[in-house]
C-alpha cells in the first residue's frame, strides 16, 4: 500500500508535468506571443529551454551536459526506488514519489529536447527567481517532507 501511493505519486507528478510542458510549448508557438506572459505583478508564464540542473544551474550550452544529467537523475531515480521498495513510513513514500516523479519528468525533457522546459517565472520588480516546472516543485516538496520528517523525529530508523 505504501509503495502504490509512491508509484503513484510519481506517476502523477510525470503525467502533470508533461501535460503543462506540452501546454506551455503549444502555448507559445503563437507567433502574437514572444516568451513572456505577465499574468500577476509578481509572477509570469516565460518559456525557457534549461541545459543545467534544477533553477537553471549549470545551465551551459554543453550537448553532453544532458547525457550527464540523465545519467546522474536515472541514478538517482534507481536509488530512491530501492528506498521506496524498503520504506514503512508514508511521508516517506510521498516524498520519493515526488522526488522521483519530479527527476523522471526533467529526465524525458532532456532526452527528448536535449534541454527542460521552464515555464514559472516569479519576480520582484526586476530581480527574477531562476524559471522553473512543476517536476522541479515536486521534487522541492518532496526534499521538504524529507526534511519535515528528520526534523519532527520520525526518520526510518526510529520506526
Amino acid at each position: 500500500m505504501i509503495r502504490g501511493l509512491g508509484i503513484l505519486l510519481l506517476a502523477a507528478v510525470v503525467a502533470a508535468d508533461q501535460l503543462s510542458k506540452g501546454w506551455i510549448v503549444g502555448y507559445f508557438s503563437d507567433p502574437a506571443r514572444h516568451g513572456v506572459e505577465p499574468l500577476a505583478a509578481v509572477f509570469n508564464l516565460v518559456l525557457v529551454r534549461n541545459r543545467g540542473v534544477s533553477f537553471g544551474l549549470f545551465n551551459g550550452d554543453s550537448a553532453a551536459s544532458a547525457a550527464i544529467f540523465s545519467i546522474l537523475a536515472a541514478a538517482v531515480v534507481v536509488a530512491l526506488l530501492v528506498w521506496l521498495w524498503r520504506t514503512r513510513s508514508t511521508l516517506i513514500a510521498m516524498a520519493i514519489g515526488l522526488i522521483a516523479g519530479g527527476a523522471v519528468g526533467n529526465v524525458i525533457d532532456r532526452l527528448r529536447f536535449g534541454a527542460v522546459t521552464d515555464f514559472l517565472d516569479f519576480h520582484w520588480g526586476e530581480w527574477h527567481f531562476p524559471a522553473f516546472n512543476l517536476a522541479d516543485s515536486a521534487i522541492t516538496v518532496g526534499v521538504g517532507l524529507l526534511i519535515i520528517d528528520g526534523l519532527l523525529g520520525r526518520g526510518e530508523s526510529r520506526n
